[in-house]
């Protein structure tokens, strides 16, 4: 009967782990898709082994494209959100964006529609900051930037005002695109991203 007892409380411990076990996907670009590297070395893999490392049984979805756009993201997400059902959903785009040229208001409409299927779907949201370089000029670089502080504030979700703090504008830390990060560089986009995420897993 002991044993019994026992063998049913394993099984009790172990349902209750999986149900508390959630989905992390990560709907980004390049950077996230660890575009030049050995995916082992970016950071979502990195995220991977420091959820493991801390005692967390939460499972990543790295849905990142190359290239990929606010609309194109947006235009994935749907499925994306429909097959996974994530309990936290980040948001990594708007770099190409900016890096076209697109309009920041159309940047801010397709980041706020992700924010709200997100929302809608059940899941949390973190929303990774990014900025363009000054060559781009004053009131562009500006706009671009003040859309993700302005729809963190509108959405009440949390940000991380730039995912490249730190990295970015260092030579020795990015490829030699000068737009991607480089492998030494991933640990601090994690950590860049970390502080804000532990507290929605």
């Amino acid at each position: 009967m002991r044993v019994w007892f026992l063998s049913a409380g394993l099984a009790l411990m172990c349902m209750a782990q999986n149900a508390a076990a959630g989905t992390v996907l990560i709907v980004g670009d390049s950077i996230s898709a660890g575009f030049g590297l050995d995916t082992r070395l970016g950071w979502v893999s990195l995220l991977e082994q420091r959820l493991k490392g801390e005692g967390f049984d939460d499972k990543v979805i790295n849905a990142s494209i190359s290239g990929d756009t606010s609309a194109g993201g947006q235009a994935r997400l749907p499925a994306l959100l429909a097959e996974h059902k994530p309990e936290v959903v980040i948001l990594e785009l708007g770099g190409n964006d900016g890096l076209r040229g697109l309009l920041p208001t159309q940047l801010q409409q397709n980041l706020a529609s992700m924010i709200d299927s997100s929302q809608a779907s059940g899941a949390r949201v973190l929303l990774l900051g990014m900025q363009l370089p000054p060559n781009y000029g004053a009131r562009y670089t500006t706009a671009f930037a003040e859309v993700y502080s302005n729809l963190a504030e509108e959405k009440k979700v949390p940000l991380v005002p730039f995912f490249l703090e730190g990295v970015g504008g260092h030579p020795d830390l990015m490829q030699a695109d000068g737009i991607h990060p480089a492998a030494g560089a991933q640990s601090k986009l994690l950590d860049n991203v970390w502080p804000i995420l532990k507290p929605l897993l």
